[in-house]
């Protein structure tokens, strides 16, 4: 059976507007009953805005308004840390806790100590997960029996070529060892996505396309003004026609290729119903890049560093690789190249709607 992608171009000025249109087009009353409780699963990337990165502000804020005049009953923002990020300071630099006290949420950062976590037995089998965490699969107590609503970004990645729906469960029902899964992470994504299937009674996603990344995603790329939006109740569809868009082949993306080999959804464009706009010649041509940071985390995973993995990555010394990351990206790339491209786009329109959030 073909699935359903959904795809809007938006401006600044009727992106709220948009997101209500485009959520109606992709039927998400269809695939999630409003009287269930929703997670909504917030991307924050970076501590810092940069463009792209992060789940947008008017993203989160059209995606509440549309679910609360659906009579959504209970929407819960929620996004867990990373070795490397802090998302308390991100949701800040991003205005995404100004959205959230507008509309009289409650932001549930995963990693409090209030926020149980529990091993999960997967029904189905995993093809990596349960081997990576030998001593069970944690995944958020809270998430279990609610819907997921996910909120990513349309970028590349240095890992996984593109990131978006499948990547964005990531952040979340992982806790804070899920570094150890990078060697395998097309093959954890894909186990992800069966977890998801199996917890949540409806899964479905909106991703920003306003502004697109491009290079050396998640964090340091080129921001390009693209004014698309994406929606769709699979996650595999939505990332594929995401990745087509961008100018990736989706079937040579290995976590597409092996969630449409499993059934879990549609990574095959010809098998996919876009309705909305006509995106048969979109190409954005872009081009993933490595870092200094990635190159050095490839070596370790797949490379001559690789016999040295369990030390270097599962060792008391493990914190000298978050350090080096943060040093580099934090302490040297954002103040020299990033505020620039921060300010460029804050001349925007986008940059102008980004500010009034504040």
């Amino acid at each position: 059976m073909n699935s359903k992608v959904a795809v809007l171009k938006t401006s600044a000025a009727t992106v709220i507007d948009d997101i209500d249109r485009l959520l109606e087009l992709a039927e998400v009353n269809k695939h999630l009953e409003a009287s269930i409780p929703t997670i909504l699963k917030i991307n924050i990337s970076w501590h810092f805005y940069y463009p792209a990165c992060s789940t947008t502000p008017w993203q989160l804020d059209g995606v509440i308004k549309t679910l609360s005049r659906c009579n959504f009953r209970r929407l819960i923002p929620a996004q867990n840390r990373t070795v490397v990020i802090n998302p308390k300071k991100g949701a800040e630099n991003n205005h995404l806790d100004t959205v959230i006290r507008k509309n009289h949420l409650k932001f549930i950062y995963l990693y409090e100590p209030e926020v149980e976590w529990i091993n999960y037995r997967p029904k189905n089998k995993m093809l990596v997960l349960d081997q990576i965490y030998k001593d069970g699969i944690q995944i958020p107590k809270l998430f279990i029996g609610k819907n997921a609503f996910h909120l990513p970004t349309m970028k590349t990645h240095v890992f996984t070529t593109i990131t978006g729906a499948m990547k964005n469960a990531f952040g979340g029902l992982l806790n804070d060892n899920r570094h150890w899964t990078h060697r395998m992470i097309h093959e954890t994504l894909v186990d992800l996505l069966q977890v998801q299937k199996e917890i949540h009674p409806g899964v479905f996603c909106l991703t920003d396309g306003t502004i697109a990344g491009n290079g050396a995603g998640p964090r340091i790329m080129e921001p390009l003004i693209k004014n698309y939006l994406i929606a769709s109740a699979d996650s595999v569809a939505i990332d594929a026609i995401a990745a087509k868009m961008m100018g990736f082949d989706p079937l040579a993306i290995k976590f597409l290729y092996l969630a449409n080999e499993h059934k879990l959804g549609n990574a095959d464009p010809r098998k996919i119903n876009i309705i909305g706009e006509d995106i048969s010649k979109v190409n954005f041509n872009f081009r993933v890049k490595d870092t200094f940071a990635s190159r050095g985390q490839k070596a370790i995973y797949w490379g001559f560093l690789k016999p040295l993995e369990n030390i270097l990555l599962r060792s008391p010394i493990v914190p000298w690789s978050f350090l080096a990351s943060r040093a580099y990206h934090d302490f040297f790339w954002y103040p020299i190249f990033g505020r620039t491209r921060v300010r460029k786009m804050l001349k925007t329109e986008w940059g102008q709607l980004f500010e009034s959030y504040r």
